[in-house]
C-alpha cells in the first residue's frame, strides 16, 4: 500500500542543510496500523507529510496506493489526496460550520450531490458515535468529539489510507483510549490502512501492528510491536518501552526495598504471549528454596498479544537465588538482574 524508497528531505537553515529525513526505506502493508514514534525533531512529521504530497522528498520516491506521490502534481495529486486522508492534533475544523457541515465539506469539494452527501454524512456520524450532535458547532464540543468529527470528515471520500499526525496528543488519557478504540474499529470494519505518528508509546502499544522508531531523521528500529516490547535494541527504543512497562513508582519501590534488604537480587521479569498466563511465581516458590517479594507488575495488551513485566526481590542463599534465576529463564521468561544485595 505504501512504499518509501531511499527518501531524504533536506531543509536549508542558517547553520547549513538540515536533514529532516535521512535515507528512509519503509513499506506499509494494506490494512495495517503502522506507527512511527520519535521525540520532537526526529523527522516523523516531515515523513508523514510526504505521504500525501504536503512535502516533497529531496531524493527518493514515495508511492501510495499505486501512485508515485513524490512525482505527481495538480489535478492528479488532488485526486490522489482523496484516497489519502489526514487527521491532526488540533482538529483543524471549520468553526463556522456544524458537525454535519464539517463532515460534508470534502464531499462538496468532490462534487457529490446533496442527497448522496446527506446519506454519507449520516453514515459517518453513526460510525464515529456522534448521534445527537449533528447541528452542534465545534465550540460546543469536547476535545474527543472534535476529533471524532475530524475522523468522520477524513473518511468522507472512502480513502484507502488514513494519516494521523499526533491525533491524540491534545486529549486526556481516557479520551485518548476512546479515540484509539475507534481507530481500531474503523481499521477492522473498513480494512483501512492507518499510519500514525506519536511520541507516546501507549498509543503504539494499544493499536499498532508494527512500529518504526525514528531518531535524527533515520529509522533506527523497526518491527512487530510485541517483538519490540520484548526485545528493544536501541537505547531510544528502550526509553519508549519503559514509558508503559516501568512506571516511575516502580523504581522508587525498588530503591526502598534495596534499603530494607541487604541480600538477594532485584529482578525484572518480562513475559510475552502465553507466558503471561503461567503460574510462574507459584511454581518458582515450590521448586526453589527462596523468598519472593513482588514489588510491582503490569500487563499490557498489544494488537498481537500480551506483554507483561514484573519486578521481584529474590532472597536466599546465593546458590539458591542463582538456581531460581535459571529456573525463570527456563520458562521462556525474560530475566534482567537489576541489582545485587
Amino acid at each position: 500500500m505504501i512504499s518509501i524508497k531511499d527518501v531524504r528531505k533536506v531543509f536549508p537553515s542558517k547553520q547549513g542543510q538540515l536533514k529532516a529525513v535521512d535515507d528512509v526505506n519503509l513499506d506499509v502493508k494494506e490494512g495495517e496500523i503502522f506507527g512511527v514514534i520519535g521525540y520532537s525533531g526526529a523527522g516523523k512529521s516531515t515523513l508523514i507529510r510526504m505521504l500525501n504530497g504536503l512535502e516533497l522528498p529531496t531524493e527518493g520516491s514515495v508511492t501510495v496506493a499505486g501512485r508515485v506521490i513524490s512525482k505527481i502534481k495538480g489535478s492528479e495529486l488532488r485526486k490522489a489526496r482523496q484516497e489519502i486522508s489526514m487527521i491532526f492534533q488540533h482538529f483543524n475544523l471549520l468553526w463556522s460550520r456544524t458537525v454535519s457541515e464539517n463532515i460534508a465539506f470534502p464531499l462538496e469539494i468532490a462534487g457529490v450531490g446533496g442527497s448522496e452527501r446527506q446519506k454519507r454524512v449520516k453514515e459517518l456520524i453513526h460510525l464515529v458515535g456522534l448521534e445527537g450532535r449533528e447541528n452542534a458547532y465545534p465550540s460546543q464540543l469536547s476535545g474527543g468529539q472534535k476529533q471524532r468529527v475530524g475522523i468522520a470528515r477524513a473518511l468522507a471520500n472512502n480513502p484507502k489510507v488514513l494519516l494521523c499526525d499526533e491525533a491524540t496528543s491534545a486529549l486526556d488519557p481516557q479520551t485518548t483510549d476512546a479515540i484509539l478504540d475507534l481507530l481500531v474499529d474503523i481499521n477492522k470494519r473498513l480494512g483501512l490502512t492507518i499510519v500514525l505518528i506519536t511520541h507516546e508509546m501507549h498509543v503504539i502499544r494499544k493499536i499498532c501492528h508494527r512500529v518504526a522508531v525514528m531518531e535524527s531523521g533515520r529509522i533506527v528500529e523497526l518491527g512487530q510491536v510485541l517483538e519490540v516490547f520484548k526485545n528493544p535494541q536501541q537505547q531510544i527504543t528502550k526509553r519508549f518501552v519503559q514509558q508503559v512497562t516501568e512506571p516511575e513508582e516502580t523504581k522508587e519501590t525498588a530503591e526502598h526495598l534495596l534499603e530494607r534488604y541487604q541480600s538477594g537480587k532485584v529482578v525484572q521479569l518480562s513475559f510475552i504471549g502465553d507466558s503471561v498466563e503461567q503460574p510462574l511465581i507459584t511454581n518458582l516458590i515450590r521448586q526453589n528454596n527462596v523468598t519472593v517479594n513482588i514489588l510491582q507488575g503490569k500487563i499490557s495488551q498489544t494488537q498481537s498479544g500480551s506483554y507483561g513485566t514484573l519486578f521481584i526481590h529474590l532472597d536466599g542463599s546465593e546458590q539458591e537465588v542463582i538456581k531460581a534465576v535459571d529456573y525463570i529463564r527456563s520458562q521462556q521468561v525474560g530475566v534482567e538482574v537489576i541489582s545485587n544485595g
